[in-house]
C-alpha cells in the first residue's frame, strides 16, 4: 500500500471506527494479531480483541466520542496522527469519576499498517489537560 492508502485507513480508523462506533469494521481495519501498545506496553504482543477492549471501554465512559484527525504524517509503514478526542465525560476517564462534563484534547498516535490493516498502535494522550478539565488532579 502507498503511504496515502495508510494514511486514507487512518482516516477511516478513526472517523468510521472511533467516532462512528463501528465495532463491525474492526475486522476490516485491525489484523487479528495486532497489538495495541496502549495496553500492552512497547514492543508487546495483542490481538484484535484488545483493541475490541478499549474502543468498548472508551465508548462506554465516553459515549459521544468524537476523533478528529486533524494532520497525518507518513513514511513507509507507518502513521502519525495528530488528532482531538471530544465528547462528554459519562464514566471514569483517566481515573477521574463520571462528571457528565464535556472534554475535548490532543493525542498523538503512531500506526502501523501491514496489508491494509493497522498491526500496531501506541497514542501519547493529552492526560494532564483532559483531567485538568475534568477536575481531577495529578498526583
Amino acid at each position: 500500500m502507498s503511504t496515502e492508502d495508510n494514511k486514507a485507513l487512518v482516516r477511516r480508523y478513526y472517523h468510521e471506527l472511533v467516532s462512528g462506533q463501528r465495532i463491525d469494521l474492526l475486522a476490516e481495519l485491525v489484523a487479528e494479531d495486532a497489538a495495541d501498545e496502549t495496553r500492552v506496553g512497547p514492543g508487546g504482543s495483542g490481538t484484535r480483541d484488545d483493541f475490541r477492549e478499549h474502543l468498548e471501554v472508551l465508548w462506554a465512559n465516553v459515549p459521544d466520542v468524537r476523533a478528529t484527525v486533524e494532520d497525518l504524517v507518513a513514511e513507509d509503514d507507518r502513521v502519525i496522527a495528530f488528532w482531538r478526542i471530544e465528547g462528554t465525560h459519562a464514566g471514569p476517564v483517566f481515573g477521574v469519576p463520571a462528571t457528565g462534563k464535556p472534554f475535548s484534547g490532543f493525542s498523538i498516535s503512531t500506526l502501523t499498517v501491514r496489508d491494509g490493516q493497522v498491526v500496531r498502535y501506541n497514542v501519547l494522550p493529552d492526560r494532564l489537560g483532559i483531567i485538568s478539565q475534568l477536575g481531577g488532579s495529578v498526583r
